[in-house]
Protein backbone atom coordinates (compact mmCIF):
# COMPACT_ATOMS: atom_id res chain seq x y z
CA UNK A 1 0.00 0.00 0.00
CA UNK A 2 1.24 3.90 -0.47
CA UNK A 3 2.08 5.53 1.70
CA UNK A 4 -0.51 8.21 1.13
CA UNK A 5 -3.05 6.31 1.65
CA UNK A 6 -2.01 4.86 4.54
CA UNK A 7 -3.24 6.39 7.75
CA UNK A 8 -1.39 7.12 11.13
CA UNK A 9 -4.09 7.87 13.43
CA UNK A 10 -5.33 4.00 14.09
CA UNK A 11 -4.83 2.17 17.46
CA UNK A 12 -1.89 -0.32 16.87
CA UNK A 13 -3.70 -3.54 16.55
CA UNK A 14 -6.79 -2.35 16.76
CA UNK A 15 -9.51 -3.37 13.74
CA UNK A 16 -7.81 -4.45 10.46
CA UNK A 17 -4.60 -2.84 10.55
CA UNK A 18 -1.31 -4.45 11.54
CA UNK A 19 1.29 -2.93 14.22
CA UNK A 20 2.67 -0.31 11.51
CA UNK A 21 -0.76 1.28 11.02
CA UNK A 22 -1.27 -0.43 7.50
CA UNK A 23 -4.90 -2.46 6.54
CA UNK A 24 -3.83 -5.85 7.37
CA UNK A 25 -4.47 -8.28 4.35
CA UNK A 26 -5.28 -11.12 6.43
CA UNK A 27 -8.24 -8.84 8.78
CA UNK A 28 -9.70 -8.20 5.09
CA UNK A 29 -9.39 -11.94 4.19
CA UNK A 30 -11.23 -13.16 7.10
CA UNK A 31 -14.17 -10.69 5.98
CA UNK A 32 -14.20 -11.39 2.29
CA UNK A 33 -14.64 -14.87 2.79
CA UNK A 34 -17.15 -14.39 5.50
CA UNK A 35 -19.10 -12.01 3.09
CA UNK A 36 -19.01 -14.24 0.11
CA UNK A 37 -19.61 -17.37 2.36
CA UNK A 38 -22.94 -15.85 3.14
CA UNK A 39 -24.30 -15.18 -0.27
CA UNK A 40 -23.27 -18.36 -1.51
CA UNK A 41 -24.75 -20.09 1.12
CA UNK A 42 -28.40 -18.21 0.03
CA UNK A 43 -27.48 -19.05 -3.21
CA UNK A 44 -27.24 -23.07 -2.82
CA UNK A 45 -30.14 -22.82 -0.31
CA UNK A 46 -32.39 -21.67 -2.71
CA UNK A 47 -30.68 -23.90 -5.75
CA UNK A 48 -31.35 -26.94 -3.99
CA UNK A 49 -34.94 -26.01 -2.95
CA UNK A 50 -35.34 -25.25 -6.40
CA UNK A 51 -34.73 -28.97 -7.17
CA UNK A 52 -35.91 -30.69 -3.82
CA UNK A 53 -39.04 -28.52 -2.79
CA UNK A 54 -40.48 -26.00 -5.24
CA UNK A 55 -41.37 -27.84 -7.99
CA UNK A 56 -43.63 -29.93 -5.59
CA UNK A 57 -44.93 -27.00 -3.86
CA UNK A 58 -45.54 -24.27 -6.60
CA UNK A 59 -46.28 -26.28 -9.55
CA UNK A 60 -47.96 -30.07 -8.48
CA UNK A 61 -50.63 -29.55 -11.94
CA UNK A 62 -47.16 -30.19 -13.59
CA UNK A 63 -44.62 -33.68 -13.96
CA UNK A 64 -41.54 -33.38 -12.25
CA UNK A 65 -39.56 -32.76 -14.88
CA UNK A 66 -41.75 -29.43 -16.13
CA UNK A 67 -42.11 -27.84 -12.75
CA UNK A 68 -37.93 -27.89 -12.35
CA UNK A 69 -37.81 -26.06 -15.64
CA UNK A 70 -39.80 -23.48 -14.25
CA UNK A 71 -38.10 -23.41 -10.77
CA UNK A 72 -34.64 -22.92 -12.48
CA UNK A 73 -36.76 -19.92 -14.50
CA UNK A 74 -37.12 -18.38 -11.40
CA UNK A 75 -33.80 -19.03 -9.94
CA UNK A 76 -32.66 -17.13 -13.25
CA UNK A 77 -33.76 -13.81 -12.37
CA UNK A 78 -31.41 -13.38 -9.53
CA UNK A 79 -28.88 -13.30 -12.23
CA UNK A 80 -30.87 -10.41 -14.22
CA UNK A 81 -31.79 -8.27 -11.47
CA UNK A 82 -28.49 -8.18 -10.20
CA UNK A 83 -26.96 -5.63 -12.38
CA UNK A 84 -30.06 -2.81 -11.27
CA UNK A 85 -29.43 -3.61 -7.80
CA UNK A 86 -25.15 -2.52 -8.89
CA UNK A 87 -26.82 0.48 -10.13
CA UNK A 88 -29.36 1.07 -7.19
CA UNK A 89 -26.95 0.61 -4.55
CA UNK A 90 -24.44 2.81 -5.94
CA UNK A 91 -26.13 5.75 -5.60
CA UNK A 92 -27.45 4.74 -1.90
CA UNK A 93 -23.50 4.57 -1.95
CA UNK A 94 -22.71 7.99 -3.48
CA UNK A 95 -25.59 9.71 -1.07
CA UNK A 96 -25.54 7.99 2.16
CA UNK A 97 -22.01 6.08 2.08
CA UNK A 98 -21.07 2.56 2.00
CA UNK A 99 -22.17 1.33 5.47
CA UNK A 100 -25.59 2.21 4.81
CA UNK A 101 -25.68 0.26 1.62
CA UNK A 102 -23.93 -2.81 2.72
CA UNK A 103 -26.38 -3.10 5.67
CA UNK A 104 -29.64 -2.09 3.32
CA UNK A 105 -28.35 -5.05 0.94
CA UNK A 106 -27.28 -7.42 3.15
CA UNK A 107 -30.61 -7.09 5.01
CA UNK A 108 -32.55 -7.31 1.78
CA UNK A 109 -30.80 -10.21 0.70
CA UNK A 110 -31.03 -11.74 4.26
CA UNK A 111 -35.20 -10.70 4.72
CA UNK A 112 -35.40 -12.15 1.53
CA UNK A 113 -34.24 -15.37 1.77
CA UNK A 114 -35.83 -15.86 5.59
CA UNK A 115 -39.08 -15.00 4.11
CA UNK A 116 -39.12 -18.07 1.59
CA UNK A 117 -39.08 -19.84 4.53
CA UNK A 118 -43.00 -18.79 5.12
CA UNK A 119 -43.40 -19.28 1.59
CA UNK A 120 -47.02 -21.00 0.84
CA UNK A 121 -47.90 -23.23 -1.58
CA UNK A 122 -50.14 -23.79 -4.52
CA UNK A 123 -52.60 -25.27 -2.75
CA UNK A 124 -53.33 -21.91 -0.58
CA UNK A 125 -52.26 -18.79 -2.74
CA UNK A 126 -52.43 -20.97 -6.65
CA UNK A 127 -50.05 -19.71 -9.25
CA UNK A 128 -49.69 -16.28 -6.62
CA UNK A 129 -47.02 -18.34 -4.37
CA UNK A 130 -44.46 -18.95 -7.68
CA UNK A 131 -45.51 -15.30 -8.36
CA UNK A 132 -44.69 -14.44 -4.49
CA UNK A 133 -41.41 -16.60 -4.78
CA UNK A 134 -40.07 -14.70 -7.98
CA UNK A 135 -40.57 -11.37 -6.12
CA UNK A 136 -38.50 -12.73 -3.06
CA UNK A 137 -35.72 -13.82 -5.93
CA UNK A 138 -35.61 -10.28 -7.52
CA UNK A 139 -34.80 -9.28 -3.86
CA UNK A 140 -32.45 -11.40 -3.90
CA UNK A 141 -31.06 -10.50 -6.96
CA UNK A 142 -31.33 -6.74 -6.13
CA UNK A 143 -29.16 -7.42 -2.97
CA UNK A 144 -26.90 -9.30 -3.94
CA UNK A 145 -25.73 -6.52 -6.62
CA UNK A 146 -26.04 -4.19 -3.47
CA UNK A 147 -23.47 -6.40 -1.77
CA UNK A 148 -20.54 -5.58 -3.79
CA UNK A 149 -18.43 -4.13 -1.09
CA UNK A 150 -15.18 -3.56 -2.50
CA UNK A 151 -13.05 -5.40 -0.37
CA UNK A 152 -11.84 -8.10 -2.85
CA UNK A 153 -10.55 -4.88 -4.55
CA UNK A 154 -9.04 -3.02 -0.90
CA UNK A 155 -7.25 -6.33 -0.72
CA UNK A 156 -5.76 -6.69 -4.29
CA UNK A 157 -4.60 -3.01 -3.38
CA UNK A 158 -2.66 -4.40 -0.65
CA UNK A 159 -0.65 -7.29 -1.40
CA UNK A 160 2.57 -7.69 -2.85
CA UNK A 161 2.74 -8.17 -6.78
CA UNK A 162 3.80 -11.61 -6.58
CA UNK A 163 1.27 -12.59 -4.62
CA UNK A 164 -1.51 -11.25 -6.04
CA UNK A 165 -2.95 -14.71 -7.43
CA UNK A 166 -2.85 -16.08 -4.06
CA UNK A 167 -4.97 -13.26 -2.50
CA UNK A 168 -7.13 -13.65 -5.41
CA UNK A 169 -8.24 -16.68 -4.70
CA UNK A 170 -9.36 -16.11 -1.45
CA UNK A 171 -13.04 -14.64 -2.10
CA UNK A 172 -13.86 -17.63 -3.91
CA UNK A 173 -13.75 -19.65 -1.14
CA UNK A 174 -16.51 -18.57 0.00
CA UNK A 175 -18.47 -20.52 -2.64
CA UNK A 176 -17.57 -24.32 -1.54
CA UNK A 177 -17.53 -23.37 1.72
CA UNK A 178 -21.34 -22.29 1.16
CA UNK A 179 -22.13 -25.12 -0.58
CA UNK A 180 -20.85 -27.53 1.67
CA UNK A 181 -23.19 -26.29 4.79
CA UNK A 182 -25.65 -25.73 2.46
CA UNK A 183 -25.73 -29.38 0.96
CA UNK A 184 -24.89 -30.87 4.45
CA UNK A 185 -27.92 -28.41 6.42
CA UNK A 186 -29.95 -29.83 3.50
CA UNK A 187 -29.09 -33.57 3.84
CA UNK A 188 -29.70 -33.97 7.28
CA UNK A 189 -32.95 -33.01 6.91
CA UNK A 190 -33.24 -34.97 4.08
CA UNK A 191 -32.16 -38.26 5.30
CA UNK A 192 -33.73 -37.75 9.04
CA UNK A 193 -37.19 -36.47 8.16
CA UNK A 194 -40.05 -38.09 6.32
CA UNK A 195 -40.85 -36.84 3.06
CA UNK A 196 -44.00 -35.38 4.18
CA UNK A 197 -42.67 -33.64 6.82
CA UNK A 198 -39.80 -32.41 4.80
CA UNK A 199 -41.98 -30.98 2.09
CA UNK A 200 -43.80 -29.59 4.86
CA UNK A 201 -41.47 -27.87 7.09
CA UNK A 202 -38.25 -29.14 7.28
CA UNK A 203 -36.55 -27.72 4.25
CA UNK A 204 -37.34 -24.46 5.60
CA UNK A 205 -34.97 -24.61 8.35
CA UNK A 206 -31.95 -23.62 5.93
CA UNK A 207 -33.78 -19.97 5.26
CA UNK A 208 -33.64 -19.23 8.10
CA UNK A 209 -29.79 -20.01 9.09
CA UNK A 210 -29.39 -18.03 6.00
CA UNK A 211 -30.63 -14.89 7.72
CA UNK A 212 -28.52 -15.62 10.74
CA UNK A 213 -25.50 -16.01 8.48
CA UNK A 214 -26.09 -12.59 6.68
CA UNK A 215 -26.09 -10.39 10.01
CA UNK A 216 -22.93 -12.26 10.98
CA UNK A 217 -21.13 -11.16 7.29
CA UNK A 218 -23.08 -7.63 7.65
CA UNK A 219 -20.53 -7.01 11.46
CA UNK A 220 -17.51 -8.68 9.80
CA UNK A 221 -17.70 -6.77 6.84
CA UNK A 222 -18.99 -3.22 8.29
CA UNK A 223 -16.08 -3.47 10.98
CA UNK A 224 -13.40 -3.51 7.96
CA UNK A 225 -15.41 -0.59 5.27
CA UNK A 226 -15.55 1.56 8.73
CA UNK A 227 -12.45 1.92 9.27
CA UNK A 228 -10.15 5.31 9.03
CA UNK A 229 -8.20 3.33 6.47
CA UNK A 230 -10.74 2.05 4.43
CA UNK A 231 -12.75 5.53 4.07
CA UNK A 232 -9.33 7.31 3.50
CA UNK A 233 -8.90 4.38 0.41
CA UNK A 234 -12.48 5.59 -0.76
CA UNK A 235 -11.91 9.48 -0.29
CA UNK A 236 -8.87 9.13 -2.14
CA UNK A 237 -11.29 7.43 -5.15
CA UNK A 238 -9.09 4.43 -5.24
CA UNK A 239 -12.46 2.68 -4.37
CA UNK A 240 -14.76 5.13 -5.35
CA UNK A 241 -18.07 4.41 -6.88
CA UNK A 242 -17.23 6.33 -10.16
CA UNK A 243 -20.26 7.44 -12.87
CA UNK A 244 -21.77 4.02 -14.35
CA UNK A 245 -22.18 5.69 -17.67
CA UNK A 246 -18.58 7.48 -17.72
CA UNK A 247 -17.08 4.00 -16.27
CA UNK A 248 -18.70 2.04 -19.43
CA UNK A 249 -17.92 4.36 -22.38
CA UNK A 250 -14.31 4.46 -20.82
CA UNK A 251 -14.36 0.66 -20.17
CA UNK A 252 -16.73 -1.37 -21.99
CA UNK A 253 -14.18 -3.43 -23.70
CA UNK A 254 -12.42 -4.35 -20.68
CA UNK A 255 -15.90 -4.86 -18.65
CA UNK A 256 -16.73 -7.62 -21.68
CA UNK A 257 -13.42 -9.35 -22.25
CA UNK A 258 -13.77 -9.64 -18.06
CA UNK A 259 -17.64 -10.90 -18.53
CA UNK A 260 -17.24 -13.66 -20.91
CA UNK A 261 -13.29 -14.39 -19.51
CA UNK A 262 -14.35 -16.85 -16.93
CA UNK A 263 -17.93 -18.25 -18.86
CA UNK A 264 -16.05 -21.61 -18.59
CA UNK A 265 -15.44 -21.58 -15.12
CA UNK A 266 -19.03 -20.36 -13.97
CA UNK A 267 -20.49 -22.63 -16.75
CA UNK A 268 -19.03 -25.64 -15.33
CA UNK A 269 -20.14 -23.96 -11.32
CA UNK A 270 -23.54 -24.70 -12.04
CA UNK A 271 -22.58 -28.37 -14.03
CA UNK A 272 -21.10 -29.61 -10.61
CA UNK A 273 -23.49 -28.34 -8.23
CA UNK A 274 -26.66 -27.57 -9.44
CA UNK A 275 -27.25 -29.44 -12.86
CA UNK A 276 -26.49 -32.62 -11.18
CA UNK A 277 -28.24 -32.75 -8.18
CA UNK A 278 -31.47 -32.10 -10.56
CA UNK A 279 -30.31 -34.94 -13.17
CA UNK A 280 -29.50 -37.40 -10.28
CA UNK A 281 -33.28 -36.82 -8.71
CA UNK A 282 -34.93 -36.81 -12.02
CA UNK A 283 -33.93 -39.45 -13.78
CA UNK A 284 -31.81 -41.91 -11.58
CA UNK A 285 -32.97 -43.61 -8.24
CA UNK A 286 -30.08 -42.33 -6.17
CA UNK A 287 -31.34 -40.72 -2.76
CA UNK A 288 -31.06 -37.27 -2.99
CA UNK A 289 -29.46 -37.02 0.65
CA UNK A 290 -26.55 -39.49 -0.55
CA UNK A 291 -26.00 -37.20 -3.44
CA UNK A 292 -26.03 -33.83 -1.33
CA UNK A 293 -23.06 -35.75 1.04
CA UNK A 294 -21.09 -36.43 -2.04
CA UNK A 295 -21.59 -32.91 -3.28
CA UNK A 296 -19.89 -31.84 0.27
CA UNK A 297 -17.32 -34.26 -0.12
CA UNK A 298 -16.17 -32.72 -3.90
CA UNK A 299 -16.85 -29.17 -2.43
CA UNK A 300 -13.48 -30.49 0.03
CA UNK A 301 -11.82 -30.68 -2.94
CA UNK A 302 -12.79 -27.78 -4.80
CA UNK A 303 -11.30 -25.53 -1.35
CA UNK A 304 -8.10 -27.48 -1.66
CA UNK A 305 -8.11 -26.45 -5.85
CA UNK A 306 -8.75 -22.79 -5.16
CA UNK A 307 -6.13 -22.58 -2.49
CA UNK A 308 -3.29 -24.60 -5.01
CA UNK A 309 -4.81 -21.45 -7.91
CA UNK A 310 -3.34 -18.89 -6.23
CA UNK A 311 0.05 -20.84 -5.91
CA UNK A 312 -0.17 -22.06 -9.57
CA UNK A 313 -1.40 -18.33 -10.34
CA UNK A 314 1.68 -16.82 -9.03
CA UNK A 315 4.27 -18.74 -10.16
CA UNK A 316 2.63 -19.00 -14.17
CA UNK A 317 0.25 -16.63 -14.42
CA UNK A 318 -3.56 -15.96 -13.97
CA UNK A 319 -4.40 -15.80 -17.42
CA UNK A 320 -2.26 -18.55 -18.61
CA UNK A 321 -3.98 -20.65 -15.80
CA UNK A 322 -7.17 -19.47 -16.88
CA UNK A 323 -6.93 -20.62 -20.29
CA UNK A 324 -5.45 -24.05 -19.21
CA UNK A 325 -8.24 -24.79 -17.14
CA UNK A 326 -10.76 -23.16 -20.15
CA UNK A 327 -9.28 -25.95 -22.06
CA UNK A 328 -9.25 -28.97 -19.78
CA UNK A 329 -13.02 -27.99 -18.90
CA UNK A 330 -13.67 -28.66 -22.71
CA UNK A 331 -12.11 -31.90 -22.58
CA UNK A 332 -13.89 -32.70 -19.73
CA UNK A 333 -17.27 -31.27 -21.44
CA UNK A 334 -16.61 -34.52 -24.15
CA UNK A 335 -16.77 -37.76 -21.84
CA UNK A 336 -17.58 -36.31 -17.97
CA UNK A 337 -21.36 -35.81 -18.06
CA UNK A 338 -22.46 -39.23 -19.02
CA UNK A 339 -20.63 -40.47 -15.19
CA UNK A 340 -24.02 -39.00 -13.85
CA UNK A 341 -25.63 -42.48 -15.43
CA UNK A 342 -22.67 -44.57 -13.99
CA UNK A 343 -24.18 -44.95 -10.41
CA UNK A 344 -22.48 -43.72 -7.06
CA UNK A 345 -18.96 -44.08 -8.30
CA UNK A 346 -19.37 -42.26 -11.52
CA UNK A 347 -21.09 -39.62 -9.26
CA UNK A 348 -18.28 -39.45 -7.27
CA UNK A 349 -15.61 -39.25 -9.84
CA UNK A 350 -17.79 -36.31 -11.84
CA UNK A 351 -18.17 -34.04 -8.97
CA UNK A 352 -14.40 -34.44 -7.68
CA UNK A 353 -12.86 -33.95 -10.47
CA UNK A 354 -15.38 -31.13 -11.66
CA UNK A 355 -14.75 -29.68 -8.44
CA UNK A 356 -10.85 -29.90 -8.78
CA UNK A 357 -10.71 -28.22 -11.88
CA UNK A 358 -14.00 -25.74 -11.11
CA UNK A 359 -11.20 -24.63 -7.96
CA UNK A 360 -8.27 -24.27 -10.43
CA UNK A 361 -9.79 -21.72 -12.65
CA UNK A 362 -12.69 -20.52 -10.33
CA UNK A 363 -10.37 -19.63 -7.74
CA UNK A 364 -8.74 -16.69 -10.76
CA UNK A 365 -11.33 -16.19 -12.59
CA UNK A 366 -12.33 -12.49 -10.77
CA UNK A 367 -9.24 -11.33 -11.07
CA UNK A 368 -7.39 -12.37 -14.38
CA UNK A 369 -9.33 -9.73 -16.77
CA UNK A 370 -10.07 -7.20 -13.96
CA UNK A 371 -6.46 -6.08 -13.32
CA UNK A 372 -6.56 -4.21 -15.95
CA UNK A 373 -8.76 -1.52 -14.94
CA UNK A 374 -7.55 1.57 -13.24
CA UNK A 375 -8.21 3.20 -10.09
CA UNK A 376 -10.90 5.63 -10.69
CA UNK A 377 -12.93 2.71 -12.36
CA UNK A 378 -11.54 -0.04 -10.36
CA UNK A 379 -14.96 -0.35 -8.22
CA UNK A 380 -17.68 0.51 -10.37
CA UNK A 381 -15.97 -1.64 -13.38
CA UNK A 382 -15.46 -4.59 -11.11
CA UNK A 383 -19.03 -5.09 -10.32
CA UNK A 384 -20.47 -4.14 -13.16
CA UNK A 385 -17.83 -7.00 -14.86
CA UNK A 386 -19.07 -9.53 -12.02
CA UNK A 387 -22.78 -8.70 -12.51
CA UNK A 388 -22.49 -9.58 -16.37
CA UNK A 389 -20.04 -12.55 -15.72
CA UNK A 390 -22.98 -14.43 -12.95
CA UNK A 391 -25.83 -13.05 -15.74
CA UNK A 392 -23.93 -14.42 -18.93
CA UNK A 393 -22.21 -18.01 -17.29
CA UNK A 394 -24.31 -19.16 -15.07
CA UNK A 395 -28.22 -17.62 -14.94
CA UNK A 396 -29.78 -19.67 -17.15
CA UNK A 397 -26.87 -22.88 -16.81
CA UNK A 398 -29.45 -24.76 -14.56
CA UNK A 399 -32.09 -24.64 -17.03
CA UNK A 400 -30.03 -24.32 -20.49
CA UNK A 401 -28.44 -27.81 -18.72
CA UNK A 402 -30.94 -29.56 -17.82
CA UNK A 403 -33.50 -29.17 -20.88
CA UNK A 404 -30.68 -29.90 -23.49
CA UNK A 405 -29.62 -33.31 -21.47
CA UNK A 406 -33.30 -34.26 -20.72
CA UNK A 407 -34.31 -33.77 -24.59
CA UNK A 408 -31.19 -34.64 -26.31
CA UNK A 409 -29.27 -36.47 -23.55
CA UNK A 410 -26.02 -36.06 -21.25
CA UNK A 411 -23.65 -35.09 -24.08
CA UNK A 412 -25.79 -31.82 -24.99
CA UNK A 413 -24.98 -30.77 -21.49
CA UNK A 414 -21.28 -31.27 -21.80
CA UNK A 415 -21.54 -29.79 -25.37
CA UNK A 416 -23.66 -26.52 -23.20
CA UNK A 417 -20.00 -26.31 -21.02
CA UNK A 418 -18.18 -26.93 -24.31
CA UNK A 419 -19.46 -23.43 -25.41
CA UNK A 420 -18.14 -21.68 -22.12
CA UNK A 421 -14.72 -22.93 -22.74
CA UNK A 422 -14.17 -21.74 -26.15
CA UNK A 423 -16.05 -18.61 -25.40
CA UNK A 424 -13.32 -18.22 -22.33
CA UNK A 425 -10.38 -19.04 -24.63
CA UNK A 426 -11.70 -16.41 -27.10
CA UNK A 427 -11.71 -13.82 -24.65
CA UNK A 428 -7.89 -14.58 -23.29
CA UNK A 429 -6.82 -14.53 -26.50
CA UNK A 430 -8.42 -11.26 -27.97
CA UNK A 431 -7.41 -9.83 -24.28
CA UNK A 432 -3.68 -10.68 -24.95
CA UNK A 433 -3.95 -9.25 -28.20
CA UNK A 434 -5.44 -5.54 -26.68
CA UNK A 435 -2.97 -5.94 -23.43
CA UNK A 436 -0.06 -6.10 -26.19
CA UNK A 437 -0.85 -3.45 -27.97
CA UNK A 438 -1.29 -1.00 -25.92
Amino acid sequence: MDANLVGNDADEGSGPVDAHGRVAPGEIAIGVIVGRTSEFFDFFVFAIASVLVFPHLLFPFTDRLTGTLWSFGIFALAFIARPFGSLIFMAVDRNYGRATKLTVALFLLGGSTAAMAFLPGYATLGIGAAILLSVLRVGQGLALGGAWDGLASLLALNVPENRRGWYAMIPQLGAPIGLIVASGLFAYFVATLSAADFLSWGWRYPFFVAFAINVVALFARLRIVTTPEYARLFNNRDLKPAPVLTTVKEQWRSIIIGAFAPLASFALFHMVTVFPLSWIFLFTREVPSNFLIIECIAGFFGIGAIIASGWLADRYGRRTLLGVGAAAIAVFSGFAPQLLDAGQTGELVYMIVGFILLGLSFGQSSGAVAANFGGLSRYTASALTSDLAWLFGAGFAPLAALLLASKVGLLAAGGYLLSGAVLTLLALQINRELVSRN
